[in-house]
C-alpha cells in the first residue's frame, strides 16, 4: 500500500499522474479490508498494538480511497474541494500513528514504531503540501518508501524464519520471544485491545467539525462524508469485536458514537436534497445525552477515565439540542474540538497501559475498593461475568445496547415531521442505524449467546424500523396512501402478537417491551390508512421509549452488579419444567480441557454434574462421594426399575478386584469395552473398592450393577481425572432422554452444580444394557436394546 502510494505522490508533479484518482482510490479499498482483516486475526494473538496500526491505517486508506474516488469522479471539482476533504483526515492519522509510534518505540516495538512515525510524517507533509508550495509531493513519497522497506524487511525476515525453521532470524523480526509476556491474557472483559482504535475513530469524525471551526477547511461538504461513514462504519465493528472482548460498557458507547458519525455524514449530504440546511429533534438529542449520562456513570466504577471521557459526549449531545442546524453551528463544533484533545489523550493512556508494564493510573482500583465497602451494590467479577444461562458463548451480553436503540428510535419518531419535506428533520440516522442496523447487531449477539425469542424480538422489530423509517421519513411514501403499505405491516403485527405470546413465559418486562411496540405498529397501521387519531402516534412512542428505558437500565444494573437493583421480574406465566437453566448452574464447554477438570474437582467436592457421552446426556456423581451418590439419587426421584449404574474409563481401575469376577466375564467386557454398552453383573464384595459405604444401596439393585466404559474421549478423561463414576439419566423418571445441554438445564438445572456442555448429542437413542448374570452358564439376556444390535453383542 506504501508503495502504491509512494508511486502516486512521485508522479504528482506531472501533468498526467502515473495512477489515476479513482483506480488509486479503489486499490486503496481493497488494501484497508486486507489489512483489516491482517489486524483483526493477528488480535487473536494478542498483538495489540499490531492491530491498532492495522485497524488505523485500514481506517485512514479506507476514507482516504473513496475521497479520491469521489475526485477521480469529478465530485469534488471547486477550488480547494479537494484540500477541504481530505485534510481533516490527514490531521487525525497524523497525531494517532504518531500515538503509537510513540508507545511502540517507548515499548521497544521497533518495526511497528518506525512504520507508524513514517506514516504520520508522511500524513503531516501531505497537510503542509497543501497549504504551501515549499513543500512538495516528494516528501511524502519518501516517507511512504520508508514503509515499504521497513515492511519490505519484515516479511523478508518472516519468510527466512519459516524456511530455516526459525534457525534464521533478522533482529525485530523473530515473533518467538514476544510469546512468553504475550500468551496469557484475561478473558473477562479487563483488557479490550479494540478500544484504542475506536478512540481514534473519535479522533477522525470529532476531526471533520473542528477544523470547520477553527478555519482549517472552509467549509462543511460531502467531500468529507466518506471520514465520517468510515469511522461510522468501522466503529460498529469495533462494537462487536469490543462485545467479542467482553467489554459490554464499551461496545454500547462504540455503538451510540457509531450513531452519531451516520447522523454526522448524513447531514454533510443535504445540498443533494434541498438547500437549506436540516434541522435536528431536540427531544432525541436530550434522550441521547441522558443515555450517555447514564452509561458513563455506569463506566466510572469500572474506569472513572472512561467516565469522565463520556461525560464530553454528554455536552456534545446538549449542545447539539440547543442549537437547531445541529452540526453546523459553532457550539457543538466547540464541543468537537474538546473531544479531539481528550479523544487522543485516552488512547495514549489506553495504548500505554496495556502494552507497558508500569501503567498509567486511571482511577479503576480506587472505585473498586470503594465498593468493596458498600453492602448494599456489589460489582459483579470472575470468569463467568458474561457466561449466557445455556451454553457457552464467544460475545457478552448485546441487550443493553438494543435497548437503548429502541429508545432513541422511538423518541425520534416523535417528530411528525412535514410530508412536503420530509427530509427537512434529521429523523433516518436516529430510525434506520439506531433502530434498525445496531438492533440486528444486538439481535445476531442475542442469537449467538442462545437467546433465541430475544434475538427474533430484536431482528424483528429492527427489520421493521429501518422499513418504516427508510418509507415514512425518507420521502417514499409521500401524501398517498396504499393498501400494500397496511397488508405489509398487519404481517408484522401477526409476527410481533407471537411474540408477545411467548414473552408471557419469559418476564414481565419483556412482554411489556413487545406489547407497547405492538401499540406502536397500531399507529403504524391507522397512518397507512388514513384513520391515526391526533396525538396517538405519540403517545404510542412515548410508551414504547419509557418501557425500553427501563429494559436499559435494569439489563445495566444486571450486568455490572450482582442480585437484582432493577428486576426484569419473573414470567407472568410459570410453566413446569421450564425455567431450570435461570439458576446459578455452571455451564463450561466440553472443548477445553480446563472444563472437564473443573467438572472434576465439583465431583471431587460432593457435586452432581450434566455431562455428554457417546450417546445422550447422562447426570453423574463420584463413587467416592456417597454423599453426592445419594444426592443423585435423591435430585432424580429415581425409579426402582431404572437403578443408577456405574461408570469406569479402564479396567485397570477394577484390577483390584480382578479376582472376584470370572474370567469369561472379564473376558467379555474386555472384548465389549470401549462402547455404548452396558453389562449387567452379579454384585458382590468388588463394589466395597469403590468407596461408596452406604450409599452403595442406591446403585444398582440388591442382585446386580450395570457397569459401562463409555465410548467418549471427554466423559472418559473425567473418569481418568475423578475415578470411577454412578450415572443416570439427566431427565426426570419417564421423561425422554436428554439430547442436548439446553434440555439439561430445563429439566435439572436447579437440581445439578454444573453441565458441561457439547451441543446435541451425537445419538439420540441409549446404550444397550446386557444381562451378564448368567454368562458362565452360556446364557446372556437384554434389559435394553439400544444403540448396538443383539447381533453385534
Amino acid at each position: 500500500g506504501s508503495l502504491l502510494l509512494a508511486v502516486h505522490f512521485y508522479s504528482v508533479p506531472r501533468a498526467t499522474p502515473l495512477l489515476p484518482s479513482t483506480a488509486l482510490g479503489v486499490l486503496l479499498l481493497i488494501l484497508s479490508a486486507l489489512l483489516a482483516y491482517a489486524g483483526i486475526w493477528r488480535s487473536l494473538r494478542n498483538a495489540s498494538l499490531f492491530l491498532s496500526l492495522c485497524l488505523t491505517i485500514s481506517v485512514f486508506w479506507c476514507g482516504y480511497g473513496v475521497v479520491c474516488i469521489l475526485g477521480g469522479q469529478g465530485v469534488l471539482n471547486d477550488t480547494g474541494d479537494f484540500r477541504n476533504a481530505l485534510v481533516p483526515g490527514l490531521v487525525t492519522f497524523t497525531l494517532a500513528l504518531l500515538v503509537i509510534a510513540v508507545v511502540g518505540f517507548l515499548c521497544r516495538e521497533v518495526i511497528l514504531a518506525v512504520i507508524a512515525s513514517a506514516v504520520s510524517l508522511a500524513s503531516a507533509h501531505e497537510v503542509a503540501m497543501h497549504y504551501s508550495t515549499a513543500f512538495v509531493s516528494s516528501a511524502v513519497a519518501c516517507n511512504y518508501m520508508i514503509v515499504s522497506l521497513v515492511g519490505g524487511y519484515f516479511a523478508l525476515g518472516r519468510i527466512l524464519c519459516f524456511l530455516t525453521k526459525e534457525k534464521i532470524a533478522l533482529p525485530g523480526t523473530d515473533l518467538a520471544k514476544k510469546k512468553t509476556h504475550q500468551q496469557v491474557q484475561p478473558t473477562s472483559g479487563s483488557v479490550n485491545d479494540f478500544a484504542v482504535t475506536g478512540l481514534i475513530l473519535n479522533m477522525l469524525s470529532a476531526s471533520v467539525f473542528a477544523c470547520r471551526l477553527l478555519g482549517v477547511t472552509g467549509k462543511l461538504f460531502i467531500g468529507q462524508v466518506p471520514w465520517l461513514w468510515a469511522a461510522g462504519i468501522y466503529q460498529i465493528g469495533i462494537c462487536v469485536l469490543s462485545y467479542r472482548a467482553m467489554d459490554v460498557l464499551m461496545a454500547t458507547f462504540f455503538g451510540f458514537t457509531s450513531i452519531l458519525k451516520f447522523a454526522g455524514g448524513y447531514c454533510l449530504l443535504y445540498p443533494i436534497w434541498q438547500p437549506e440546511e436540516p434541522s435536528f429533534p431536540t427531544p432525541l438529542l436530550v434522550v441521547f445525552s441522558i443515555l450517555f449520562a447514564v452509561l458513563a456513570l455506569f463506566l466510572t466504577l469500572k474506569s472513572p477515565m472512561d467516565g469522565l471521557y463520556l461525560l464530553f459526549y454528554v455536552a456534545y449531545c446538549i449542545a447539539l439540542a440547543c442549537c437547531p442546524k445541529g452540526f453546523f453551528e459553532g457550539g457543538p463544533q466547540g464541543v468537537d474540538v474538546a473531544i479531539f484533545v481528550a479523544s487522543a489523550l485516552v488512547t495514549l493512556i489506553h495504548l500505554y497501559n496495556v502494552k507497558a508494564g508500569t501503567k498509567i493510573p486511571t482511577g479503576k482500583d480506587a472505585v473498586k475498593a470503594l465498593l468493596a465497602r458498600s453492602s448494599f451494590l456489589k460489582l459483579r467479577e470472575g470468569p463467568d461475568l458474561h457466561a449466557p444461562y445455556l451454553g457457552y458463548s464467544k460475545y457478552a451480553d448485546a441487550e443493553v445496547l438494543g435497548y437503548a436503540c429502541s429508545v432513541l428510535a422511538s423518541f425520534a419518531m416523535t417528530m411528525t415531521g412535514d410530508p412536503q419535506a420530509p427530509l427537512a428533520t434529521v429523523v433516518i440516522p436516529w430510525v434506520v442505524v439506531a433502530g434498525g442496523i445496531l438492533k440486528l447487531l444486538g439481535g445476531s449477539v442475542a442469537f449467538a449467546r442462545g437467546k433465541t425469542l430475544e434475538s427474533s424480538a430484536f431482528i424483528l422489530y429492527a427489520v421493521m424500523l429501518i422499513i418504516w423509517g427508510l418509507t415514512r421519513y425518507g420521502g417514499l411514501y409521500g401524501t398517498t396512501r396504499s393498501f400494500h403499505a397496511a397488508v405489509g405491516i398487519i404481517a408484522f403485527m401477526l409476527f410481533n402478537g407471537f411474540i408477545v405470546f411467548c414473552t408471557l413465559f419469559l418476564n414481565i418486562a419483556w412482554f411489556f417491551y413487545s406489547l407497547t411496540f405492538l401499540l406502536l405498529t397500531v399507529s403504524f397501521l391507522l397512518d397507512a390508512i388514513h384513520a391515526l387519531p391526533a396525538g396517538y402516534d405519540i403517545a404510542a412512542t412515548l410508551i414504547f421509549g419509557l418501557v425500553s428505558f427501563y429494559c436499559f437500565l435494569s439489563a445495566l444494573f444486571n450486568s455490572i452488579f450482582e442480585g437484582s437493583c432493577l428486576p426484569m421480574s419473573r414470567p407472568i406465566v410459570q410453566l413446569s419444567g421450564v425455567g431450570g437453566g435461570m439458576t446459578k448452574c455452571l455451564h463450561l464447554p466440553a472443548r477445553k480441557a480446563s472444563s472437564v477438570k473443573r467438572i472434576a474437582d465439583i465431583l471431587k467436592d460432593g457435586g452432581t454434574c450434566g455431562i455428554p457421552t457417546d450417546t445422550v446426556y447422562v447426570l453423574v456423581a463420584a463413587c467416592s462421594r456417597p454423599d453426592a451418590v445419594e444426592k443423585a439419587h435423591q435430585s432424580k426421584r429415581q425409579a426402582q426399575d431404572r437403578p443408577m449404574s456405574l461408570w469406569i474409563s479402564s479396567l485397570k481401575q477394577l484390577e483390584p478386584a480382578k479376582h472376584l469376577f470370572t474370567p469369561l466375564l472379564w473376558d467379555f467386557m474386555e472384548a465389549a469395552w470401549p462402547s455404548p454398552i452396558s453389562l449387567v453383573v452379579p454384585r458382590g464384595e468388588w463394589v466395597d473398592f469403590l468407596g461408596m459405604k452406604d450409599s452403595a444401596k442406591y446403585v444398582g439393585t440388591p442382585q446386580s450393577i450395570a457397569i459401562r466404559i463409555p465410548d467418549c474421549s471427554v466423559t472418559t478423561h473425567l473418569i481418568d481425572l475423578v475415578g470411577p463414576i454412578v450415572v443416570t439419566s439427566a431427565n426426570p423418571t419417564g421423561e425422554a432422554d436428554t439430547t442436548h445441554h439446553n434440555q439439561v438445564y430445563a429439566k435439572l438445572g436447579d437440581k445439578v452444580d454444573a453441565v458441561l456442555c457439547d451441543g446435541p448429542s451425537p445419538e439420540n437413542i441409549a446404550s444397550t444394557v446386557v444381562d451378564c448374570t448368567k454368562i458362565d452358564s452360556g446364557n446372556i439376556g437384554f434389559f435394553r436394546v439400544g444403540i448396538i444390535p443383539k447381533s453385534q453383542v
